[in-house]
C-alpha cells in the first residue's frame, strides 16, 4: 500500500514503505497485527506534492548543518593555535551544542526522504552514521516499529510510558558531561566485540534467527570505533589536542538543547490509542532551532504522514493544523506543560495527558492483520 488518500472515516494500517523507504535486506519480517492509524486527511494532490522529495532542499538541510559543524570545530581548533585559551574553551562549548543534532539528521537519513537522489540519502546516511557514532542497522531495525506500532508494546518498545524526566538534573550533565568520552568507548567496545546493547526490544528486533542482521549491526560497531580512535591518536600523535574535544567527543558539552526539543515528543502523552495527535507532540520553534532539529519539532505530523520530507511537515502542518490539539509555543512553554504532566503523574502513576482534540478522530484500537 502506497501513502494515498486516506479520508478519517477509512483509516488504514501504515505500510513499511510509508514509514522507511529504503533499508538493509535482512530475512522477511514476523507477521503481526497492524494498527489502524487515524490520520488527518490530505488530499492526493496535496499528499503528492508533500511527498516531493528535493536534492536542492535535501543539500540545503544537509550541507547546511553539516557546514555549521566544519565551520564552529574549525574556528576552535584555529583558536588552539592562534588565540587566547579562554576563547577556544568558549569555542569547544558552543561547537558542542551543534552535534548531538547529528541524531536528527542521522534520523531523517534512515527514512530516507531527504534527498530525491536515493544514492544521496545513503550517502549521508553514513556519513551522519559516523559522526556521530550511530548504527543505523540497529536505527532501521527498531524506528520501522517505532512507527508502525507507536507507543503499543510490546510491538514498539523504542519509546516506552510513562517516560521520566529530571528536568533539573539536566543540567548536571547537559552543560558538560565528563563522563561521556568514558561511557562511549565503553559501549562501543562492548558492542565491538560482539555483546548487542539494551535488554529485551534489541533482543527482539535483532533475533537470532537472522545471523545477517547481527552481523551489519556488529561490522559497523567496528568501524566506528576504529575509525574515530584513529582520528583522535593520529590527532594527539601530531599534537592537535583540539581535535577529540570538537570531533571526538563534540557531544560532551551542550547536550541541554537538543535534549529538550528531542524528549518533548512523546513524554507524558497516551500510549496504546491510534492517533498520533493523543501519542505525539507538536511544538512550535524559532527557525533557528527548527533548522538544526531537522523539522522534527513537528512530530505529530512525521508520524501521521511520514513519507514527507522534513523540510515539508511545516506545509502539512498548516493544512491539517484546524485538527491539531494546541501545540506550545518554545521550549519553555512546551516543558511547562511536561513538568505539569510529570507533577501529576507523580502522584497518580497512572495518568496520562489527554489533549483536547478538534475533531474526535478513532479513540479505540482497530487493528488488521499484515
Amino acid at each position: 500500500m502506497a501513502t494515498s488518500d486516506l479520508p478519517a472515516d477509512n483509516p488504514e494500517p501504515i505500510a513499511d514503505q510509508d514509514v522507511l523507504t529504503e533499508g538493509p535486506k535482512y530475512n522477511a519480517p514476523p507477521v503481526k497485527t497492524r494498527v489502524r492509524w487515524y490520520r488527518c486527511h490530505v488530499s492526493r494532490e496535496n499528499l503528492a506534492r508533500l511527498n516531493r522529495r528535493s536534492d536542492f532542499l535535501g543539500f540545503a538541510q544537509t550541507l547546511g548543518h553539516l557546514g555549521v559543524l566544519a565551520t564552529s570545530a574549525g574556528a576552535a581548533i584555529y583558536s588552539s593555535l592562534h588565540w587566547p585559551w579562554y576563547v577556544t574553551a568558549l569555542l569547544v562549548f558552543v561547537n558542542g551544542h551543534f552535534w548531538p543534532f547529528l541524531i536528527n539528521g542521522f534520523h531523517e537519513l534512515v527514512h530516507g526522504t531527504v534527498f530525491r537522489t536515493a544514492w544521496l540519502n545513503v550517502f549521508f546516511l553514513r556519513i551522519f552514521s559516523f559522526l556521530g557514532w550511530y548504527n543505523h542497522h540497529h536505527f532501521w531495525a527498531s524506528h520501522t516499529e517505532h512507527h508502525k506500532y507507536t507507543l503499543h508494546p510490546p510491538d514498539d518498545l523504542e519509546v516506552v510510558l510513562p517516560q521520566k524526566y529530571d528536568i533539573q538534573g539536566v543540567w548536571k550533565w547537559g552543560i558538560v558531561n565528563w563522563r561521556y568520552p568514558y561511557n562511549q568507548i565503553k559501549g562501543k567496545w562492548r558492542n565491538a566485540s560482539g555483546h548487542l546493547p539494551g535488554g529485551q526490544w534489541t533482543q527482539m528486533i535483532f533475533p537470532e534467527t537472522d545471523p545477517e542482521r547481527r552481523r551489519a549491526f556488529f561490522r559497523w560497531e567496528r568501524i566506528v570505533l576504529t575509525g574515530h580512535l584513529c582520528i583522535a591518536a593520529t590527532a594527539l600523535a601530531l599534537g592537535y589536542w583540539i581535535v577529540p574535544l570538537v570531533i571526538t567527543y563534540p557531544m560532551m558539552f551542550g547536550a541541554w538543547l537538543q535534549f529538550f526539543c528531542n524528549a518533548a515528543q512523546h513524554v507524558g502523552l497516551q500510549d496504546k490509542v491510534p492517533d498520533f495527535r493523543l501519542c505525539c507532540r507538536t511544538i512550535y520553534l524559532n527557525p533557528v532551532f527548527q533548522f538544526f532539529y531537522w523539522h522534527m519539532n513537528y512530530h505529530t505530523e512525521h508520524h501521521m504522514y511520514a513519507a514527507v520530507p522534513c523540510y515539508r511537515l511545516g506545509r502539512l502542518h498548516r493544512l491539517i493544523q484546524a485538527e491539531m490539539p494546541h501545540c506550545p509555543n518554545g521550549l519553555r512553554e512546551t516543558w511547562k506543560v511536561i513538568a505539569e504532566i510529570q507533577r501529576k503523574q507523580a502522584g497518580d502513576s497512572g495518568y496520562q495527558f489527554i489533549p483536547e482534540l478538534p475533531t474526535p478522530g478513532v479513540r479505540v484500537d482497530v487493528v488488521a492483520s499484515a
